[in-house]
């Protein structure tokens, strides 16, 4: 293998005369061999994008010559569009602030822009990673500028239309079993009835409501403390470099960016990414919530609820045949478990940052885009391997609705709560039904008796709808 020789101020560094990347890679790589897991490439593809606003910023402010500034964007372009993807090596467990991440990209750029002004890797007096690339910037002000361009993008793009989806689902089965009537349970014991449409229409309700809070959580991400450079006080940018880098980042990927209003608050603190893990959360716990449920009511098939009948997506067990498992609603559980630990993770980064700048960036960043992306992936299996194809198992519906104690409810206006409770726990103890109990204590006329104990008109509260 040939190598090239580069200096930096630690003096030589021996690295593979392919590589793109430099000496502070190379060091990086060598520092934190620790999980094995790269820095995502949707990180990487915005940061590049991030370079490709900023060497026409600079350039436009008169400060980056037009030829460097032309042969860094073509660089950081031919980067973005996923190529050159194995140039990038580091761990997600690296130094503080993800300055190793942001010269790594610095690096593959400037040595790409050289070959595109025809010398060869190394020769940094053509294009240099720090002077060039990194010109008017610091990864203090950039690293927090990628997690939010990349979250804010990843999200809009995956997972709020996998919200979406999930959500259409859920009311299209709301709607599908309306006129299913079933027994309702609260503590894990009977109730009274209602349908399984609303049962599914509450689960839609609570996609709604996390789908909704995690959009109005991603405004905050559109604030980017882009020119801060170190501390926050915008050292070395020239005027209007960060105006005119926002609005060619806006350019280039179709959203609206702006300038963070207080650059200090932005480094110094993580509050977007604290609200959007919040959001994340909170979606991880509601499906976590309705996984439970869709496993819950599809246990069985001889000794559970057995009320839903899930897809059978693969066999069961390796040792009990014909055993079918609900695999989908468990591997949701398991990708939300995961999400919850991840944002416990991102609490706890924000939670440790000191006087001027979070350093803890990089966790922060590899946990709020691992998230979204097994959330989106799980979420749209889910939708479509489990809740599309549901059945309702309607003669375990109608069984268990015959037998439910708790119609008596609906009597307790008539002949009070100490007769309707003689008669539930008569029922249970007889194995009868609520209405048979009633018929053979002669409580009323059969007529008015079936009207009250109608499950239709008790999930309806009493109105037809």
């Amino acid at each position: 293998m040939d190598y090239r020789i580069e200096k930096d101020v630690l003096g030589s560094v021996r690295i593979d005369s392919e590589a793109y990347y430099g000496s502070e890679t190379e060091r990086a790589r060598m520092n934190f061999q620790i999980s094995g897991i790269r820095v995502q490439d949707e990180f990487i593809r915005f940061y590049a994008t991030l370079k490709r606003a900023t060497a026409y910023a600079n350039m436009k402010a008169g400060k980056l010559d037009k030829k460097r500034a032309d042969a860094i964007m073509k660089a950081a372009e031919f980067v973005a569009s996923d190529n050159l993807s194995d140039q990038f090596v580091l761990d997600v467990f690296q130094a503080g602030a993800g300055t190793s991440t942001n010269m790594n990209v610095n690096e593959v750029i400037a040595n790409k822009a050289i070959e595109i002004l025809g010398g060869k890797k190394g020769d940094y007096k053509i294009v240099h990673p720090n002077d060039h690339v990194n010109m008017s910037q610091s990864t203090n002000d950039t690293y927090h500028c990628v997690i939010r361009i990349s979250a804010y993008d990843y999200m809009g793009k995956w997972l709020i239309p996998a919200l979406d989806n999930i959500e259409k689902s859920l009311s299209a089965k709301a709607k599908e079993f309306s006129h299913i009537y079933k027994i309702g349970r609260t503590h894990l014991q009977d109730a009274v009835p209602m349908t399984l449409g609303q049962e599914f229409h509450g689960w839609a309700g609570s996609v709604k409501h996390v789908r909704e809070e995690l959009s109005r959580a991603l405004g905050s991400m559109l604030e980017l403390p882009l020119g801060g450079t170190a501390v926050g006080t915008g050292l070395n940018t020239p005027k209007g470099y960060s105006e005119y880098a926002i609005a060619e980042l806006n350019r280039l990927t179709g959203h609206r960016f702006k300038k963070s209003a207080n650059t200090f608050a932005a480094m110094q603190s993580e509050h977007a990414e604290l609200e959007v893990a919040n959001a994340l959360e909170d979606v991880a716990i509601a499906l976590n919530r309705i996984a439970n449920d869709v496993r819950l009511l599809g246990s069985g098939p001889r000794a559970g609820l057995n009320e839903l009948v899930l897809p059978a997506v693969q066999p069961g067990s390796s040792i009990m045949p014909g055993k079918i498992n609900p695999s989908m609603a468990e591997m949701l559980n398991m990708v939300c478990f995961n999400v919850m630990g991840s944002m416990h993770t991102v609490r706890e980064a924000a939670n440790s940052g000191q006087l001027e700048l979070n350093v803890f960036m990089p966790v922060i960043a590899y946990n709020l885009l691992f998230s979204v992306k097994i959330l989106s992936n799980g979420i749209n299996a889910f939708d479509s391997r489990c809740i599309i194809g549901i059945r309702p198992n309607k003669r375990e519906i109608a069984k268990n609705l015959e037998m439910d104690t708790s119609l008596v409810t609906a009597l307790s206006p008539y002949i009070g709560y100490a007769k309707a409770a003689e008669i539930a726990v008569k029922a249970y103890d007889e194995g009868k039904s609520v209405k048979q109990v009633c018929i053979e204590m002669k409580i009323m006329e059969k007529s008015k008796l079936e009207m009250i104990l109608d499950p239709k008109k008790q999930a309806n509260d009493g109105k037809e709808k």
